[in-house]
């Protein structure tokens, strides 16, 4: 069930949210719906949607849908981990799951969350990706799912780009990358062109700023990807969908 779409405008909304502040935001609980249900997640590391098992309801089920067992996921942008661990059952013990996170605050509930389910397979790198390394500041946004690179950050991280990462054999090449970071699509893709030319994964993506979409969607139709809509809105419209390399349609 989505929880998720039952807006906290309505009554009915905020009546059936009031339990939820009671549940102190240490206690661990177990994901409620999905391939991650019985799974233990940190109630305060984010919102309730989280272990309910609604957040970002469509994006989910294409994963479920999507990912096949032995794979190689990036999750970039992994926030606290619920995509990452959600790949991590998808792919099994013989995948692979790279979490790219540049938050400290939220590398620090995601790698409590891969102990906590003793996820092996995932490999966590405290860096931002981009289509340049070294450091770089990175503001904090409105929440700690919406920091973002800022020349006016309030701190320093590591930048990292997945062309050299996979070059120098420091990662290996992507089955599928989750591309969540709040504006900067373009420049994580740009740095990844020779990943998605020699590779073609295919790519779960949110486009937070109109600004941002547009260049990206032209780099990805350039490389010969098509696209497939999560949340039923025109291509010019949306932030929430899928690219897939032409020859694998």
């Amino acid at each position: 069930m989505n929880f998720s779409r039952i807006t906290n405008q309505s009554f009915w909304g905020r009546l059936i949210r009031l339990p939820l502040k009671l549940i102190p935001k240490r206690m661990v609980l177990p994901i409620l719906q999905g391939r991650l249900r019985s799974r233990k997640w940190i109630v305060g590391s984010g919102e309730h949607g989280y272990w309910l098992g609604s957040y970002e309801f469509n994006k989910r089920l294409a994963f479920e849908g999507e990912i096949k067992p032995g794979s190689v996921v990036y999750d970039i942008g992994a926030n606290v981990g619920y995509f990452s661990l959600l790949a991590a059952v998808l792919v099994g013990d013989k995948g692979l799951v790279y979490a790219f996170e540049p938050l400290p605050r939220n590398v620090y509930f995601l790698k409590k969350h891969v102990a906590l389910n003793r996820m092996d397979q995932i490999e966590v790198f405290e860096a931002a990706v981009s289509d340049q390394s070294g450091e770089a500041f990175f503001g904090l946004g409105a929440s700690t799912a919406m920091g973002h690179l800022s020349a006016s950050g309030e701190i320093s991280v590591r930048r990292v780009r997945l062309d050299e990462l996979v070059r120098t054999g420091e990662l290996l090449p992507p089955d599928y990358l989750k591309v969540d970071v709040e504006g900067a699509e373009f420049e994580v893709l740009q740095g990844a062109r020779e990943i998605l030319a020699q590779h073609r994964p295919i790519i779960f993506l949110d486009t937070h700023q109109r600004d941002a979409h547009e260049p990206t969607i032209a780099l990805l139709g350039e490389l010969g990807y098509s696209f497939e809509i999560l949340d039923g809105k025109p291509l010019p419209e949306t932030k929430e969908l899928i690219a897939r390399a032409s020859d694998l349609n």
